[in-house]
C-alpha cells in the first residue's frame, strides 16, 4: 500500500506517525491513470450524498474543502479528506482506498472506466491508538 507514513500494524517505532489512510496497489494504478489524464487530484470521503459513503475522486481544484473537513493524509500524492461529522464517527478507523469493477452513482472521476473506488476499514489496534494519542490532531479545513 502506498503512504508516506508508517503503515498501520507494521510494528514500527513508537515515534512513527500512524497513517489514517492507505491505498491498495489496484487503486493506486487507477489513481495514476486518472492523474495522467486529469492533472492533480483529491479525494473526499463522502458522507452519504450521491454514492452513500464512497470515496469521491475529483480534480484538485474542482472540490471546495470545507472548514470542518478533516485531512486524513495522502495516497499517491493526492490529499484525502473526510467530512467533519463523519470523522467523529470514524476517527478510530484506518481507511484503505480500493477499487472494484462496477459503476458508482456519484460524480467521481473513475466512473467512465467501469470501476469505482470504495473504502475498506478496520479499527486501529490498541498499539496504534496509544501512538495516536501522542500525535497532533488531524488538520481541519482547506490547505493553507
Amino acid at each position: 500500500m502506498s503512504d508516506t507514513r508508517a503503515e498501520p500494524g507494521a510494528g514500527g517505532p513508537p515515534e512513527q506517525e500512524v497513517a489514517r489512510v492507505a491505498v491498495t496497489p489496484e487503486a493506486a494504478a487507477v489513481i495514476r491513470s486518472l492523474r495522467a489524464a486529469n492533472g492533480p487530484l483529491m479525494f473526499h470521503q463522502s458522507g452519504g450524498c450521491c454514492d452513500g459513503s464512497a470515496p469521491m475522486c475529483y480534480p484538485a481544484k474542482e472540490f471546495r474543502v470545507g472548514q470542518r473537513d478533516v485531512f486524513l493524509g495522502e495516497v499517491e500524492g493526492c490529499p484525502v479528506y473526510i467530512g467533519g461529522a463523519q470523522f467523529e464517527v470514524w476517527q478510530h478507523t484506518h481507511l484503505t482506498l480500493d477499487v472494484v469493477p462496477g459503476r458508482g452513482a456519484g460524480f467521481s472521476l473513475e466512473a467512465p472506466l467501469g470501476v469505482r473506488f470504495l473504502t475498506r476499514s478496520r479499527v486501529f489496534t490498541d498499539e496504534e491508538y496509544e501512538r495516536m494519542k501522542t500525535q497532533p490532531p488531524p488538520r481541519r479545513g482547506p490547505p493553507e
